[in-house]
């Protein structure tokens, strides 16, 4: 039983990268990759000359697919970037959502509706947890990062960063099954264009500050968006909350209002390179707990 799920396994990826699809080995029956991590790493083979992560590491090769999945009944992970893939990940509710909750698929019917598109026929995947796959070809001259919620709840996609489980594997005792075929489609020109990165200003970025009276608030507010929007790629998103947490003390005085400092911290993380999803995840975090612990302002 073990060699024919083992056989099934490396079928199933050798059948994806036949497709031009990069993969990589996941944990037996888990999501997770079976990689070795940076601190453990051996600094041989694929990472002589330094680590390489799993999306430098997947690959189309049959050799070493073969020489991968001859060592355990690993599961398959497509590593979108690389395999010029975006997948649309449509999510079941979670169990603690309410009981009309929407799950993916049917937000998905009513995006279409709004744009006033039809579904998309694409190759699509059921998942392990009920879910669906949407595979789409990734757009010429533009890196689609990953996003999760940006387009609706219950909606995440897969591009650069990111990989999805292919079908074959399989997760708590539930396969990932092919439902639909097709060919891989183009990515709809409206689903595009809502995914489409937001382009960074080629000059300094100039936010406009309310003027509600309070200098020290303005001067504040203007600061810390500026050093948010000047961060560079690996230390924005820890900027972001540094910043917002500095300034949300002047929203629980009274001196500016929520909206406010939220519009304007959203645009300069939007304009640092951040997913606007992202932006408004950690701003929302950041802002609810700082204005439960913000202490009255001192008097002289």
């Amino acid at each position: 039983m073990t060699h024919e799920v083992r056989s099934a396994l490396l079928s199933a990826a050798l059948d994806a990268a036949a497709r031009g699809w990069a993969v990589f080995p996941l944990r037996p029956g888990g999501k997770p990759p079976a990689l070795h991590g940076e601190a453990s790493c051996p600094r041989t083979g694929d990472c002589t000359r330094g680590h390489r992560k799993w999306e430098q590491r997947a690959t189309t090769d049959p050799d070493r697919i073969h020489r991968a999945w001859s060592t355990g009944r690993f599961n398959v992970g497509i590593a979108t970037g690389p395999s010029g893939l975006v997948v649309v990940d449509l999510d079941v509710p979670k169990p603690n959502s309410s009981a009309d909750t929407p799950g993916g698929v049917t937000t998905l019917v009513a995006l279409c509706e709004r744009a006033g598109q039809p579904v998309p026929t694409t190759y699509r995947v059921r998942t392990a947890s009920g879910g669906e796959h949407l595979y789409f070809t990734a757009p010429d001259g533009i890196r689609l990062g990953n996003t999760a919620g940006f387009l609706a709840p219950s909606i995440d996609t897969r591009a650069w960063g990111g990989y999805v489980v292919a079908p074959g594997s399989t997760v708590n005792g539930r396969a990932y099954e092919v439902i639909d075929p097709a060919p891989v489609a183009a990515m709809p020109a409206w689903l595009l264009d809502a995914l489409k990165p937001v382009e960074r200003p080629a000059g300094p970025l100039r936010l406009s500050v309310p003027r509600r009276g309070n200098r020290a608030a303005e001067i504040a507010l203007e600061r810390e968006t500026a050093l948010v929007a000047a961060t560079a790629e690996g230390g924005r998103e820890a900027q972001l909350f540094e910043s917002a947490r500095k300034v949300a003390r002047f929203v629980g005085w009274g001196d500016l209002t929520r909206d406010e400092v939220e519009e304007a911290f959203q645009r300069a993380g939007e304009a640092a390179g951040l997913p606007a999803s992202q932006c408004r995840s950690t701003l929302r975090s950041v802002l609810n707990w700082s204005l439960r612990t913000c202490r009255p302002r001192e008097t002289t």
